[in-house]
């Protein structure tokens, strides 16, 4: 089980007796140290030094407590057993919490984050051609996580045989920080990664981007859901306000960042090294940041996709019913509030 960090976010307490204090609403939020997690970490970053985004959004009868997990799995467990309301989280542990609880636990509020991964290959000229994948060994990230699935779909796609334990290609999942260090000493061919990790592969590897992602994305335009904001059936149906009020402020500072891309880094960049211990290099932010699109809008198209993937390649054993996995009612009430398109 990867370690769980928990860090409670209190303002506004001084001075409250503990009859106020215990009148308060706690609401109990999720996201990973990733930069496609832009949203969830810069809004806990800024909690850190007391401006809180959303804090001062859903007033001082609301406690905002941050946890920040390192896997998804982890994070819909939590939603699971009501350690957490709404998280940001991945595609896949989203569709596979949605069909482990046979739709029961967990609905997909609003999007997050588009885009951010890529397939990098040794710059040594070992693979030029998609036939060059053939008896090579290539690295994703965890299995059966997002670019794990995509990984694999791609590689049957161009024709060559995948299985858990060998095949055409070894798909071997590797923890990051672990797939940069065996990348670098020529142990792993390519990558099939996400955001920092792409840059970093190229940056600190000296690889290659061999394909974007967002290629094999035509009918979106290059858009594929990276991140979503993932709420609670319980929490969802217990305190719709609340909620609404939580995506409207979600809305809002995904515009901010859009708009002050620099700050924003600064304030993203210091929550990396609050809990990872180190921030990225300025390159390795600015490269990451260009791939990626920090949006409200969940690009439900992708995702319906990525589960028929997971599907055909035998990760989801029945055809997957993703029918009520979307409740997207409360952001097209803000988008309409707010004088923005509707998300179909």
């Amino acid at each position: 089980m990867m370690a769980l960090i928990k860090v409670a976010v209190v303002c506004g307490l001084a001075g409250l007796t503990s009859t106020a204090f215990a009148q308060k609403t706690v609401l109990r939020v999720g996201h990973f140290p990733n930069v496609t997690h832009a949203q969830g970490m810069i809004a806990h970053g800024l909690s850190r030094e007391g401006k809180g985004w959303f804090e001062q959004r859903l007033g001082p009868e609301v406690e905002v407590q941050w946890f920040v997990y390192n896997a998804g799995p982890s994070a819909m467990e939590a939603i699971f057993t009501k350690g957490l309301d709404i998280t940001y989280v991945g595609p896949n542990p989203a569709i596979n919490a949605h069909l482990k609880s046979r739709g029961a636990e967990i609905r997909i509020v609003a999007g997050a984050c588009s885009g951010g991964a890529a397939l990098v290959v040794q710059a040594d000229g070992r693979i030029k051609a998609d036939g060059d994948f053939r008896g090579r060994r290539m690295a994703t990230p965890q299995l059966g996580n997002t670019q794990d699935v995509a990984a694999r779909a791609w590689l049957a796609s161009k024709g060559l045989r995948v299985t858990m334990t060998g095949g055409d290609v070894l798909v071997v999942p590797t923890a990051n920080p672990d797939q940069l260090a065996l990348f670098q000493k020529g142990d792993l061919d390519a990558v099939w990664t996400v955001e920092p990790w792409v840059t970093r592969l190229a940056l600190e590897a000296k690889g290659r981007v061999y394909l974007e992602e967002g290629t094999l994305w035509p009918q979106t335009g290059g858009r594929y859901v990276t991140t979503h904001l993932v709420s609670s059936v319980r929490f969802l149906k217990e305190r719709p306000a609340l909620l609404k009020r939580w995506i409207a402020a979600h809305v809002e500072l995904t515009q901010w960042i859009n708009q002050r891309p620099d700050e924003a880094k600064r304030i993203l960049n210091a929550e990396i090294k609050a809990e990872t211990t180190k921030a990225l290099p300025r390159e390795t932010l600015d490269g990451a940041w260009q791939r990626l699109e920090l949006t409200h809008d969940p690009i439900r198209t992708s995702l319906l996709r990525s589960a028929e993937d997971a599907h055909r390649i035998g990760f989801v054993r029945e055809k997957p019913d993703l029918s009520h996995i979307y409740d997207l009612k409360l952001l097209n009430e803000v988008l309409r509030d707010k004088g923005l398109t509707e998300i179909p």
